[in-house]
């Protein structure tokens, strides 16, 4: 069942490297920061750590900086963890589990969307499959090749995101809920494979030092504890958003799956060890999650950590309960969305959803907005362009990467708000006159307005532009 579900990844992939190929979509801001950090590596990035940088680094070398080649690292790490997820269901279970835990993780409507586009999930997720799967590996043999790999998945998930330290915490709660792993507590080889992800992350840790620790503040910022309040209808929101992430099926199953599992003794005897493992690595997670969304935010995303064991999870339960028509109604959900989600990039821009919605206005029109800026530059004889803005500062870089204008980052007061204030400021030595563009009229102080243009952002959404001149203003 293997070459089954091989030939399917393969088809799936073709699909989606298909798809962004010809798709008619621009560079999300974030991918285009993305892009921005792999033309100069470093062990940290101001948001994020550097694994994603060092992935389109790596691509972008083989074929060029087009938005399908940057964002085609995603499709190959998605197939690469179905297969994982294979493997983890097929030593937990059987070779039939894993086929269709494998098949149902590559059409998740998340993982769909995942691979169109580049994110830091697609790695992350990608190792917490490896760590997993090493982790049952190592409890079952008394060999040390799985600690090697085991610590090479943690630490190489935490270089692509910080997320990956969901897996010591799930790691703690199998250990203590699960009477036959705790043997894993007395056994060296798993504080060994722990010492050696800690020490490959080590170098970023160092980064952080020497840059006041601008990606653990970021991240801790990002969690906006500190305007925290009780939000019942965003974490309503939040639970609502992983029927999209998982599947409407697959989602529903795992919340009664959860329910039943909790307070009936005799699934929890039935289902054994397993279940309480994959319960362990996805359940937390998501609960995290929730919480968080509560008392502040939190991104449907947030959660995909917990989908890589739920999926052999929920499988498993479909499956051995006998429920296979409902798990094929569910793949061939997702098999639709994962064909949509690239018929649908092709056709950005020519089309919008009933009530006039665009659910690709985020990533069109920034490449016109970039040329509409440069044009503006050149005619006005400007020697660099400023903004005060992450998205604008990203997509500028990205589209005018050929161009000769420089382009820098307005700071405020304060420390760096991000990357770009961070390595690209403006300063003295920054060549004048400036051109300062960003979406308010009232420009800084020292600036005057010149105009300003609408951009069009696919058929239905438009993003207006104000340009100001910042002649000889002090950084």
């Amino acid at each position: 069942m293997f070459v089954q579900l091989l030939i399917w990844l393969a088809a799936l992939t073709a699909i989606r490297i298909a798809g962004n190929a010809l798709a008619n979509t621009d560079l999300f801001f974030d991918e285009a920061q993305y892009w921005f950090w792999s033309r100069d590596l470093a062990f940290g990035y101001f948001s994020k750590p550097p694994l994603i940088g060092w992935i389109i680094h790596g691509v972008t070398e083989i074929c060029g900086s087009g938005e399908a080649c940057i964002r085609a690292p995603s499709a190959f790490l998605h197939a690469g963890t179905a297969i994982l997820v294979f493997f983890i269901a097929k030593s937990l279970y059987d070779s039939r589990i894993g086929f269709w835990a494998g098949l149902s993780y590559a059409t998740l409507p998340g993982v769909s969307l995942s691979s169109s586009l580049i994110s830091t999930d697609a790695p992350l997720l990608f190792f917490v499959a490896l760590a997993l799967f090493a982790l049952v590996k190592l409890r079952e043999s008394t060999g040390w090749r799985w600690t090697i790999l085991l610590g090479v998945a943690i630490g190489l998930g935490l270089l692509a995101k910080y997320a990956m330290v969901y897996f010591l915490m799930c790691l703690a709660i199998a250990l203590v809920s699960i009477r036959s792993w705790r043997s894993l507590l007395g056994d060296v080889r798993l504080y060994l494979a722990l010492a050696l992800g800690f020490a490959i992350l080590a170098p970023n840790i160092i980064w952080n030092v020497q840059n006041s620790f601008a990606t653990f503040s970021h991240t801790a910022d990002n969690a906006n504890w500190s305007d925290s309040l009780i939000k019942p209808l965003k974490a309503l929101e939040f639970v609502g958003g992983q029927f999209g992430v998982f599947g409407p099926i697959l989602f529903a199953v795992l919340l009664i799956y959860g329910v039943r599992w909790l307070l009936n003794p005799s699934v929890r005897k039935e289902d054994g060890n397993n279940a309480r493992l994959l319960l362990a690595f996805s359940v937390p997670v998501i609960l995290l999650m929730t919480a968080q969304a509560l008392i502040s935010r939190a991104h449907a995303n947030w959660a995909a950590f917990a989908y890589v064991a739920a999926t052999v999870l929920i499988v498993a339960v479909l499956i051995r309960g006998g429920w296979q028509r409902l798990s094929r109604l569910s793949l061939a959900i997702h098999l639709a969305a994962a064909l949509l989600i690239p018929v649908g990039g092709v056709l950005a821009g020519s089309f919008t959803l009933p009530g006039g919605a665009d659910p690709y206005s985020r990533i069109l029109g920034w490449q016109a907005l970039a040329e509409r800026i440069e044009a503006e530059a050149e005619q006005g004889g400007y020697k660099a362009i400023a903004t005060n803005r992450r998205a604008l500062a990203a997509e500028l870089f990205y589209y005018l990467r050929y161009s000769g204008i420089p382009v820098v980052s307005l700071r405020g007061d304060g420390p760096p708000g991000d990357h770009f204030e961070m390595t690209r400021p403006l300063t003295d030595t920054t060549p004048r006159p400036v051109l300062f563009v960003s979406y308010r009229k009232n420009g800084p102080a020292g600036s005057h307005l010149l105009g300003s243009d609408k951009i069009a952002a696919g058929p239905s959404k438009s993003r207006r532009i104000y340009f100001h001149a910042l002649e000889g203003r002090n950084p």
